[in-house]
């Protein structure tokens, strides 16, 4: 049974070096789109999935993928997530939960030797938030929507 490999204390700990990057004297997180609280847990992030042996990849607009292979790689994959950015005064668990708790069902799923069909993949969605650019939700916008990410580039400069 897979859930007897989720790990609490893992994703707990995950959460709190997470939640490290960025804290704020109140006990919140400010680490806003593209600073570089961001990146930093962006490559946090990024070593811990390496480490698993899962690829990381990133897309024009930013967006950090997370893939755990599946056997049939002419399938789609699975995917779940949130993001790493916060508001300047944020919550320890806003958006990164997800991305986390994704990231455990990876890992739980590698414990567990389960094989699946389908890759499963845990997304970062960049400036999700929108506190720092204009309009929120970009890097999820560019992926539903089909946006262009150059179309956002134009508006940062």
């Amino acid at each position: 049974m897979l859930a007897k490999h989720v790990r609490e204390a893992r994703l707990w700990s995950r959460l709190s070096d997470l939640a490290a990057i960025g804290a704020t004297p109140k006990g919140g997180v400010c680490r806003l789109a593209l600073t570089p609280e961001d990146g930093a847990a962006r490559v946090m992030l990024a070593g811990w999935a390496k480490a698993r042996g899962f690829s990381v990849s990133e897309d024009a607009i930013g967006n950090l993928y997370v893939r755990r292979e599946g056997s049939d790689p002419s399938l789609p994959p699975v995917m779940t997530g949130s993001h790493l950015d916060t508001q300047p005064t944020g919550g320890r668990f806003d958006g990164v939960y997800g991305v986390l708790a994704g990231f455990e069902v990876l890992e739980a799923l590698d414990d567990a030797g389960v094989q699946t069909r389908r890759a499963v993949e845990v997304v970062g969605w960049m400036n999700e938030e929108g506190a720092r650019f204009q309009p929120g939700c970009m890097g999820s916008g560019v992926f539903c929507r089909g946006h262009a990410a150059r179309r956002y580039a134009r508006r940062r400069r």
